[in-house]
């Protein structure tokens, strides 16, 4: 487990009743505490118009947290292309690598990540959107580059940054994608967990070289609880089993104490609906996690590691991630030093 790198995805969780301003300097603090700690990078995700989440204004957050950090990589986790013009997102990218030139990454997801209602409100067309994905990012990636002859429009700042690109997916889609065009691949498995080994076979499968990525690099999204005992694992875990009920019901997202337990508070086509999403969750004492973790690896041979720790106590999740990073050490092996990404 050496090899394996460390690092974060924050949806910005809010707790009830709690200001978006008091989360995202939660995150703030996390941000901080894990680049101390080694960690590779800290990503954002994108969600809109969704109770209990303050991460609509992804690029903004990556410009706050970047300036409240040093080191550690900042970027998207991912921004929904669907929903925005290429132009827009190079801009963006291109002036945040600017101003925190080599520490921004970009994270693209293919979903809309919103309901239909959202995406009308985002002012985007419902047609064609997910389905112009492919071109989409070729054009995004055109932006991003060096300018070619007779192109007519620029993003400035975003012209020559070359912004590192990830593609994000939760079904193979994205994955062969990935592939086809050299790029890097994270997979949602903090959400659609049945969907990783496929994905990630498909991804390798069909892996063509690129100067970004002379070779396939895999990473995942994956819910982590690391406490003293397996006991109080299981009940922090109860914070992440109380929202993807909420979820399932239709209900905020926000984050609730931890509970002693479950049973009671859902019934058992939610409890099956919950254990679903969260059946690659790492969780329990520090030997626990090792050893699930090890096992994860295995399977998977994922080279990067995106801890999900949604706990309701801030003390908590900085001493998950603190434990984590004593577990699995997060030092790049020699031989993807070279890479850009």
């Amino acid at each position: 487990m050496n090899n394996i790198a460390l690092s974060v995805l924050d949806l910005v969780a809010t707790r009830p009743a709690e200001s978006a301003g008091s989360a995202i300097a939660r995150s703030v603090e996390t941000a901080q505490f894990v680049e101390k700690l080694g960690y590779k990078r800290y990503w954002l995700a994108e969600h809109h118009s969704i109770q209990g989440l303050a991460c609509s204004a992804t690029a903004v957050l990556i410009g706050h947290i970047a300036a409240a950090t040093q080191t550690i990589r900042v970027g998207s986790g991912g921004i929904m292309l669907p929903n925005h013009a290429p132009l827009i997102i190079a801009e963006q990218f291109g002036t945040l690598e600017s101003i925190f030139p080599g520490r921004i990454d970009l994270g693209l997801g293919r979903a809309p990540g919103s309901d239909r209602a959202t995406m009308h409100a985002l002012r985007r067309s419902l047609i064609g959107g997910v389905d112009d994905f492919p071109n989409s990012l070729q054009e995004l990636l055109a932006y991003l580059g060096e300018p070619v002859p007779g192109q007519k429009v620029f993003a400035v700042p975003g012209q020559n940054t070359n912004v590192p690109i990830t593609l994000l997916g939760s079904s193979d889609y994205s994955a062969q994608l990935a592939g086809y065009l050299g790029l890097p691949f994270a997979f949602a498995a903090h959400f659609a967990p049945e969907y990783l080994l496929p994905a990630l076979q498909l991804y390798r499968e069909t892996f063509r070289p690129s100067e970004l990525c002379p070779e396939p690099y895999a990473m995942a999204a994956l819910p982590v609880i690391v406490a003293p005992t397996d006991e109080e694992a299981e009940r922090l875990l109860t914070t992440p089993q109380q929202r993807f009920l909420a979820l399932t019901r239709g209900q905020p997202v926000e984050l609730k104490p931890p509970v002693d337990s479950m049973e009671g508070l859902w019934n058992p086509m939610e409890k099956q609906a919950v254990h679903s999403r969260l059946r690659e969750a790492i969780t329990g004492s520090p030997e626990t996690v090792a050893r699930k973790l090890a096992a994860f690896l295995d399977r998977t041979g994922v080279q990067e590691i995106f801890a999900v720790t949604d706990t309701y106590h801030q003390s908590d999740r900085l001493r998950s991630y603190e434990l984590l990073a004593e577990i699995a050490p997060t030092a790049t092996p020699a031989d993807q030093a070279e890479y850009a990404y």
